[in-house]
Parts: structure tokens; C-alpha cells; sequence
């Protein structure tokens, strides 16, 4: 159920609704380096393949858990050849780009610098303590909040209707006090309310034509995970 639009992204309207910054960024297609700080399941991901979508850029990625200096600098080399071939702008996203040690964000900076590349740092880390202060000061930081009760009740209805993508095709239907209770204990992650949805259809004797209580929500989530910030 990933978007596959700006139009179909739920939520973070307070930096992506019309007029606002990264919204104007992308329109005017001057989209720099940014950070994306914020909790899991509220689509910093999606959105970082969503702007390379938009501005026509190539869509590199990397994981700071298991990439090091050397995999940075074959993507940067790479992008600097396209640049240097009259091609298409570069979008790089790391994962948990608050792992990489000093040494490793280092080796982004020159060419975040020259706009070789579009960095997309993703972080559930405070950013300001866990991200080098000279990388913080060529990107926009732009802090993620979790998905409301109703744009996680929006998510569930068009699972359950999308049929190439979601759930519809089992004409599975919910009680309005089951999207209530699972959007309420989903706390804005909308992969856990996805998740729990998913189990709840594919788990039932009979998943056609099935209508969810909440019951069936409440065995699926089985309990509340407490998130904890430790910073």
C-alpha cells in the first residue's frame, strides 16, 4: 500500500500541505539535501521515493547498518559520472543515517556541497545530537509527526478497497468500533495499523466477504506497543 503519488501520501501536512515549505521545494524544483526525523511507520521513506518521483531523479539507497565508506563513495562516483554525462539528478536516501560515524558523513559532505547528490537522511534519532553539525547545516530538517486517528482510519478504508495493492479483494468490510479501536492503538504508525489489518483478514476461516469486530482487531493486535524515546 505504498503511495505511488504525493496526492495518495497520508499526513505531515505541517511541512507537505500546499503552500507549505518542502511542498513549495518540490514545485519549484529546488529541492536540497533534507533530513527526515520523526517515529516508525509515518512514511519517511515513502516520501524520499516519492520526491525523487517528482523531480525526475534516479533513486539510490543505502542502509547506515550495513553500508559503509566504500558503498558511499561507489554511489557518489556514480552520481558524479551521471552529472558529468548531462543525466539525471541523484536522489540518495540512508536508512538510520544516524549509525554512520563521523568518518562516514563526512564522505557525504563535498558532494552534498557541489548538489551531486540529493541526500535524504533518515533518522529516528534527534538529529541535532546524532547527526554531524556540518552535515545539519547543508540540509533542511524536517520532523515527522505520527499519523492522526483519522488519517489512519483513511489508510485502512482504501486497503481494504485496493485490489491490486490492498485487501479488497476479499470484500472484507470493518465495524465502525474495530477502525476506531485500530486506529486509536495503531499511536500514528500506519505500517502497525496495516500490519494488524493484514493479519485480521488473512487469519479468518474464511477471509471473503469477512466483517471485522473488534474482536477480530483486538486478536490481531494482541497488545499496544509503548514507544520510548530515549532521548
Amino acid at each position: 500500500m505504498r503511495p505511488t503519488s504525493l496526492a495518495e501520501f497520508a499526513g505531515q501536512q505541517h511541512f507537505l500541505g500546499e503552500g507549505k515549505l518542502l511542498w513549495r521545494m518540490l514545485e519549484a524544483r529546488r529541492l536540497g539535501s533534507v533530513i527526515f526525523y520523526g517515529p516508525p511507520g509515518v512514511g519517511k521513506t515513502t516520501l524520499a521515493r516519492l520526491m525523487a518521483q517528482e523531480t525526475d531523479s534516479r533513486f539510490r539507497q543505502l542502509s547506515a547498518v550495513t553500508s559503509g565508506v566504500k558503498d558511499v563513495r561507489e554511489v557518489l562516483e556514480e552520481a558524479r559520472n551521471e552529472v558529468t554525462a548531462g543525466g539525471r539528478p541523484t536522489l540518495l536516501m540512508i536508512d538510520e543515517i544516524h549509525r554512520f560515524n563521523r568518518a562516514q558523513q563526512d564522505a557525504l559532505l563535498p558532494d552534498v556541497e557541489e548538489g551531486i547528490v540529493i541526500l535524504v537522511g533518515i533518522t529516528t534519532s534527534n538529529p541535532f545530537f546524532a547527526v554531524n553539525d556540518a552535515l545539519i547545516s547543508r540540509s533542511r530538517v524536517f520532523e515527522f509527526q505520527p499519523l492522526s486517528v483519522d488519517e489512519i482510519k483513511t489508510l485502512i478504508y482504501r486497503a481494504l478497497a485496493d485490489k491490486d495493492r490492498g485487501l479488497g479483494k476479499y470484500a472484507a468490510t470493518i465495524d465502525d468500533d474495530a477502525l476506531a479501536f485500530l486506529a486509536e492503538v495503531s499511536d500514528g504508525d500506519a505500517r502497525r495499523a496495516l500490519g494488524a489489518l493484514e493479519v485480521a483478514v488473512l487469519s479468518a476461516p474464511s477471509p471473503h466477504r469477512l466483517r471485522l469486530s473488534a474482536k477480530d482487531i483486538a486478536d490481531a493486535v494482541q497488545r499496544k506497543a509503548i514507544r520510548y524515546d530515549p532521548t
